[in-house]
C-alpha cells in the first residue's frame, strides 16, 4: 500500500501540487551576477518565479543551471503539505555545504513557507539570509544587497494591492508554446485545512487590460496556449472604481466596467482563435453558468475544469469550511455537462482522512467519483498543517494507516474511472497541440487534448507548437494514444 501512495503521490504533484520543483535554465546575456531559483509547489509558485527572475534581470543577473555557480539563491517555497516543507529543508542543507567554500553566496527562502516560518528560519536554524513573502518580491534587490552588506533581508508584508501587472514575466525552462499568466493573487476563502489565506494574503484582482496585454505578447512570441492563474479563479472580479481608477484612466484601451471571470475568459479568448486558454482553479461554491456558456461559445477555451471536491460527505465539508455541500457540488457538475457535454473533462482535489471522518463518510467521497467520473484527481491523506483553523480547532484523530487505506482505495477508483473516461475517447478525432518530445522516446511527441489528457504520437513532418488533428487509437489510465490526421488544421 506505501508503495502505491508513494507512487500516487508523485503522479499527482506533476501539475498542481506540492511534490514538483523546477530550477532555472541557462541565461547568458554578460550581466555580472548569477542567479539561480528552484520552485516547489503549485503553478503560482512557478508563475511567482517568473516574476522574481525578471525583477532580478533588471537589477544585474543571469540565470543559471548550476546552484554552485550562483552568486544568489532562491527557494520558493510552497507549505501546503509537510513533505514539501521537509524536502525544502533538505535543499537547504545542500545550499549551505555549498556556501562554505563560497561564504559570499547569498541564500533565500521565498513564498509560503517563508512567510510562515520567517522567524525561524532566520533566528533559530539561522539557515538563510533572506526572507521574502509572496507579495514583496519588488523588494529583493534591496534585501539582497542587505544580504551581501552582513544584514538578513526580510520582508514577509502582505499586501492588499500588489498583482506584479507591470512586470513581464521571465519565462523560465519554458518549450515556447505554453505559459502561465497570474490574473489574481490570495485568497478569501477560509477552508479549515488550507494555509493559503495566511500565506498569500486577501484576494485581489489584476487588471484584465494587463492580462489581455500579457496574452497578446505571448501570442506573437509564438506561444499558443495560456494558462489563467489564481486561487480561485471564478471569483475575479474587477472594477474601475475599486481598482485604482485613476491610474487605470491613463492606459489606452482601458476597460471601464465590471469585469468578472467570464468576460475576463472571453477577452482573452478573442486574442487569436490560434490561442488556446486554460483555468486554474475553480472553486465550486463560485463557478457560473455565464463562464460556462462563454466556454461553449469559444473553441479555443479548452473543455476542462479542475473541480475541487475534497470530501462527498456533506458533514465532512462544513468542518473543512468549503461552504458548499454534496449537493450544491453535484449540481455544478451536473451544469457542465448540460451545458459542455460528456466530453468536457473534470478533475478533482481530495483529501481522506480528514478529522472525525468516518468510513461511511469515507464512502460518501467514493461514491461522489462514481457519480461524477472525474478524468484523473489529486489525491492525499489528510496533514495537518500549522496555523490553518483545523489545526486550532480539530483534533487530527484518524490514525494514520487508516488515512493510507482511504487513500489506497480512491486512487484504485480513480485509476478505474481514469481508465473508463480514456476508452470514451477511443476512435475519435481530437485536435492536440503537441507541446514536447515524449518522456519515453524521442521518436514519440506529447500534446494534450482540450479535456487535458496527454495524448502520444508518432514522430512526423510536425514541430513543437503545431497543432495536429488525431485519432485515437490507444489508452491507459494515465496517457492517450493516437495516430495522425492532420497537420496544422484550419482553425477558427
Amino acid at each position: 500500500m506505501d508503495n502505491l501512495i508513494k507512487d500516487i503521490d508523485i503522479i499527482s504533484a506533476e501539475e498542481a501540487q506540492a511534490c514538483d520543483f523546477k530550477t532555472t535554465a541557462d541565461e547568458n546575456t554578460g550581466k555580472t551576477k548569477k542567479l539561480y531559483i528552484e520552485s516547489y509547489g503549485c503553478a503560482m509558485n512557478f508563475s511567482d518565479s517568473e516574476i522574481v527572475a525578471s525583477i532580478m534581470k533588471e537589477n544585474g543577473f543571469d540565470t543559471t543551471s548550476d546552484f554552485n555557480q550562483a552568486d544568489v539563491i532562491f527557494l520558493n517555497t510552497c507549505s501546503i503539505r509537510e513533505k514539501a516543507e521537509q524536502t525544502v529543508r533538505k535543499r537547504l542543507s545542500d545550499f549551505n555545504r555549498a556556501k562554505k567554500s563560497r561564504p559570499d553566496m547569498t541564500i533565500g527562502v521565498l513564498g509560503c513557507m517563508a512567510e510562515r516560518l520567517k522567524d525561524k528560519l532566520l533566528e533559530e536554524e539561522k539557515i538563510v539570509d533572506v526572507v521574502v513573502g509572496p507579495d514583496a518580491y519588488r523588494d529583493l534587490p534591496n534585501l539582497v544587497s542587505a544580504a551581501e552588506d552582513g544584514n538578513k533581508g526580510v520582508n514577509t508584508f502582505l499586501s492588499r494591492e500588489e498583482t506584479y501587472a507591470d512586470i513581464a514575466p521571465v519565462r523560465l525552462n519554458s518549450n515556447g508554446v505554453t505559459a502561465f499568466i497570474s490574473i489574481m493573487r490570495g485568497c478569501d476563502n477560509m477552508c479549515s485545512f488550507c494555509v493559503v489565506p495566511f500565506t498569500r494574503g486577501r484576494e485581489r484582482s489584476r487588471d484584465p487590460h494587463s492580462i489581455v496585454a500579457e496574452a497578446q505578447d505571448l501570442f506573437d512570441k509564438g506561444y499558443k496556449e495560456v494558462t489563467l492563474l489564481g486561487q480561485n479563479v471564478d471569483s475575479y472580479k474587477w472594477s474601475p472604481e475599486e481598482n485604482n481608477k485613476a491610474r487605470l484612466e491613463k492606459k489606452e484601451g482601458a476597460v471601464s466596467t465590471v469585469v468578472n471571470f467570464a468576460n475576463l475568459l472571453e477577452m482573452v479568448a478573442q486574442v487569436s482563435p490560434l490561442l488556446r486558454i486554460r483555468f486554474s482553479t475553480s472553486h465550486p461554491k463560485d463557478i457560473t453558468d455565464e463562464v460556462l456558456y462563454t466556454m461553449k461559445k469559444y473553441d479555443n477555451i479548452c473543455k476542462y475544469i479542475h473541480l475541487p471536491v475534497q470530501s462527498g460527505n456533506s458533514r465532512v465539508l462544513e468542518l473543512m469550511n468549503r461552504t458548499y455541500d454534496r449537493e450544491w457540488y453535484l449540481d455544478r457538475v451536473r451544469a457542465i455537462r448540460d451545458i459542455l457535454g460528456d466530453e468536457c473533462g473534470i478533475s478533482s482535489d481530495m483529501i481522506t482522512g480528514f478529522c472525525t471522518e468516518t468510513e461511511e463518510e469515507h464512502q460518501d467521497t467514493l461514491s461522489i467519483m462514481d457519480i461524477v467520473q472525474y478524468d484523473f484527481s489529486y489525491m492525499f491523506f489528510y496533514s495537518e498543517r500549522p496555523g490553518t483553523l483545523a489545526a486550532k480547532k480539530f483534533e487530527d484523530d484518524i490514525p494514520l494507516e487508516i488515512k493510507k487505506r482511504r487513500l489506497a482505495e480512491v486512487i484504485t477508483k480513480q485509476s478505474e474511472l481514469s481508465h473508463a473516461r480514456n476508452k470514451m475517447d477511443l476512435g475519435k478525432e481530437q485536435l492536440i497541440l503537441v507541446e514536447g518530445i515524449s518522456k519515453k522516446s524521442d521518436q514519440e511527441y506529447r500534446g494534450r487534448n482540450s479535456a487535458n489528457k496527454v495524448v502520444i504520437i508518432p514522430a512526423g513532418d510536425y514541430k513543437i507548437g503545431d497543432y495536429v488533428l488525431v485519432k485515437i487509437i490507444d489508452c491507459t489510465p494515465a496517457t492517450l494514444f493516437g495516430e495522425i490526421i492532420t497537420v496544422n488544421p484550419a482553425i477558427g
